[in-house]
């Protein structure tokens, strides 16, 4: 088999990104044992009909597992035909059995359903790792569910939340995408055994012939399904079709783009000037080559990077879907070696640094509460003008009062000092004619105004907790 060193490109997903068992399952070795796995299930089923012997199917069965990679790459390059350089190489190691190897098949039979094999496969690990993730999501929003905070607007102080109710933004999206994951699995099949152009036709010959015998067919490709424990289509052309691929990938995208969500608000939220959350930084972990001191949020900017690149995915799985054209042309297969793994192997990457993110994530609640005494002021002035209208002041007068008070008080925190917001409200002649002083100090306090937020956000963890 061939081996590869750092002296010719390797992809960073071949190494660098991507968890090893999601690496074997777009591997060449579990592809080529994949294609025996089905070209063995087919003859099963033709021996069942008088096709196959006992011995050729023994033969074929007990040299399954004997794979040249080597050998097939070497008979490829006088073929230029991968299936027909892999049974040539079968047919080498079982030399009863090799002259039945895919018999009645066209190449499609084997790869589509073994890429589709591959797909669901990898679509479990991914729905697992999305289901830890929203697990761990769902117990730090506990954690916090009524802890205040800060909202941003426009990346400028708002009115109040709470960590956990953040928290929930991101955990919906991800159950979101969980819910869509599951249409995406329901509605995916594999090509099956349809030959050429998915009409059966060769397998109707191979069955003795006769448009009496087209249930035998439909029988034959549920029985060699069944044992490769995959559904199959009910209408394909030479292929599986190619909008399950878009699907895919869409889903993918959406994963990414949810946890990239949530990456780049931590990154903003770690910044110095803000400070009040902060992913995991290990005790050797080196922030800068040039500045000791920096501690940069660098896997959640990998996590952004990476859903950049799996966003551009969609679009060439939709142009495969709708330029494949007639039955089939072969002008998506190279790119699906391409973008289905790396897709996979790059949201795989995606999920387990969330994960070590989120259960990891440091909340610094004392600056997220210096924060709230230094901007939460502001988020009161709706409140207070509420409270002046109902006790009979004009509310597009107290409006502009308020505004010219919070620009003032703006000022001050620019030049460094507490805002002085309270002390600008409280003194206020006109603003004491219909508000008591205790009464404006109460609402300048909106450590409570946050609504009902924590129920909802409760509501959220109790759906996640029933996934």
């Amino acid at each position: 088999m061939k081996t590869f060193d750092f002296k010719t490109y390797l992809s960073p997903l071949t190494w660098r990104y991507g968890s090893e068992k999601m690496r074997y399952i777009f591997s060449e070795e579990n592809k080529y044992k994949l294609w025996r796995k089905i070209w063995v299930a087919l003859a099963e089923s033709e021996h069942k009909h008088g096709l196959v012997s006992k011995e050729e199917l023994d033969d074929l069965k007990e040299n399954e597992n004997n794979l040249d990679i080597n050998r097939i790459l070497e008979i490829e390059q006088d073929t230029k035909h991968d299936v027909v350089a892999a049974i040539a190489e079968f047919a080498e190691k079982a030399s009863k059995g090799g002259g039945k190897i895919h018999l009645g098949a066209t190449s499609m039979d084997i790869v589509d359903n073994a890429d589709m094999m591959r797909i669901q496969e990898a679509i479990t690990i991914i729905e697992n790792k999305l289901l830890n993730l929203l697990q761990i999501f769902a117990a730090q929003i506990e954690d916090n569910i009524d802890f205040t905070c800060l909202g941003y607007t426009h990346l400028q102080p708002a009115e109040p939340t709470t960590v956990g109710y953040r928290l929930s933004l991101y955990a919906q999206d991800l159950q979101t995408d969980y819910e869509i994951l599951q249409f995406v699995k329901k509605t995916i099949k594999a090509k099956g055994f349809k030959g050429a152009v998915g009409t059966g036709a060769s397998y109707l010959a191979l069955l003795g012939g006769g448009r009496m015998d087209s249930s035998e067919v439909g029988e034959f490709e549920k029985e060699i399904m069944k044992s490769l424990c995959i559904d199959s289509v009910l209408i394909s052309g030479q292929v599986y079709p190619r909008k399950f691929d878009y699907l895919v990938m869409v889903i993918l995208a959406s994963i990414a783009s949810s946890i990239a969500k949530f990456a780049a608000d931590l990154r903003i939220l770690q910044t110095p000037a803000i400070g009040e959350w902060s992913e995991p930084f290990g005790k050797k972990q080196v922030g800068s080559s040039a500045m000791p001191f920096k501690k940069n949020p660098l896997n959640s900017e990998k996590i952004c990077s990476l859903a950049r690149y799996i966003n551009s995915l969609p679009s060439v799985a939709l142009e495969n879907a709708s330029l494949s054209h007639l039955e089939r042309t072969l002008d998506d297969s190279a790119n699906k070696r391409i973008f289905i793994p790396e897709g996979f192997l790059a949201v795989d990457e995606i999920l387990e640094t969330a994960i070590k993110i989120v259960q990891g994530l440091v909340i610094n609640k004392e600056r997220i509460k210096f924060n709230l005494k230094q901007y939460g002021p502001f988020a009161a002035t709706e409140s207070i003008i509420i409270e002046a209208v109902k006790a009979g002041a004009n509310r597009q007068e107290i409006h502009e009062l308020l505004r010219t008070i919070s620009l003032q008080a703006w000022e001050q925190i620019q030049k460094g000092v507490q805002n002085p917001m309270d002390k600008l409200l409280t003194t206020n002649d006109i603003l004491l004619k219909y508000l008591k002083i205790e009464k404006i100090k109460k609402l300048l306090d909106i450590s409570n105004h946050i609504g009902d937020a924590p129920e909802r956000a409760k509501k959220l963890v109790d759906k996640i907790k029933l996934l």
